[in-house]
């Protein structure tokens, strides 16, 4: 089993940043990836990020060129810097991970949330 929880969650107003972070517990070394989700009240689960632990990366349209996420896999760490943010990125964030290569986020790993609040 693996623990995720994620940390760095708060209020910014329009044009800020923030940073987010995600620390993984347990057997660590079977995830092959991790990632970010977001729900914002009223609206379903959308992907935000995910990096593999070779490295590549993928965005939504939404976040391109405004988020960066990275992994550190020596501690199966995951940060997603957000910079530029606006009101549509206010939402709770989750740090996800798969069970294994090839199988279902949605059935992998889920942290508990963190609120992400832009303000104008």
């Amino acid at each position: 089993q693996v623990q995720l929880v994620e940390s760095g969650g708060g209020l910014v107003q329009v044009g800020g940043s923030l940073r987010l972070s995600c620390a993984a517990s347990g057997s660590i070394f079977s995830i092959p990836a991790m990632g970010w989700y977001r729900q914002a009240p009223g609206k379903q689960r959308e992907m935000v990020a995910q990096i593999t632990t070779g490295g590549t990366a993928r965005y939504s349209a939404a976040v391109e060129g405004r988020f960066t996420i990275s992994m550190h896999n020596r501690e199966r760490t995951s940060d997603l810097q957000m910079d530029n943010l606006k009101p549509d990125d206010t939402a709770i964030y989750y740090c996800a991970a798969p069970r294994r290569h090839g199988t279902p986020w949605s059935g992998g790993y889920w942290g508990q949330g963190t609120q992400v609040t832009v303000s104008s």
